[in-house]
């Protein structure tokens, strides 16, 4: 039986797997920075004032103390 041809069997570093539930709330910008939504804006909206509510809206960036945590997590995002 023979086996795979020799450019085959060449060994390569295993994949990192990226951690799914952190690619769903995380992605990065075109100048390679990463982005995140901003946190207390899912529910008790009542008692929060409208100019609170409009900043809550847009996102913003990861502070640069995670970011090398975060980058571990979505290597290829």
């Amino acid at each position: 039986m023979k086996g795979p041809p020799a450019s085959l069997m060449e060994f390569k570093m295993p994949k990192i797997k990226t951690n799914r539930g952190a690619a769903k709330r995380f992605g990065k910008t075109g100048t390679g920075k990463i982005k995140r939504r901003r946190a207390y804006s899912s529910h008790i909206l009542t008692s929060k004032n409208q100019k609170r509510k409009r900043r809550l809206r847009s996102g913003t960036l990861i502070h640069a103390a995670d970011e090398k945590n975060i980058r571990k997590l979505i290597p290829y995002i």
